[in-house]
């Protein structure tokens, strides 16, 4: 006669494994949304000095004043 039984700590592993891979789904996209975030900044950033300048020669001419001195 078989007679199975039920390892109760295997449901929890793999309670565990699948609430770590939500964790770990839940991290990968929010640091996709500020990645984002940080690149349309950087792009409106640049968009704004290019504008202020007068152009992207007049950027990079300010730029090179800003280090020079």
């Amino acid at each position: 006669m078989k007679t199975s039984t039920q390892d109760k700590s295997s449901i929890l592993v793999a309670e565990n494994i699948q609430v770590a891979v939500e964790l770990d789904k839940t991290g990968a996209t929010a640091v996709g949304i500020i990645s984002l975030f940080l690149g349309g900044w950087a792009i409106a950033s640049m968009t704004a000095g290019v504008i202020a300048s007068g152009g992207p020669a007049g950027l990079v001419t300010a730029f090179v004043k800003t280090l020079v001195g």
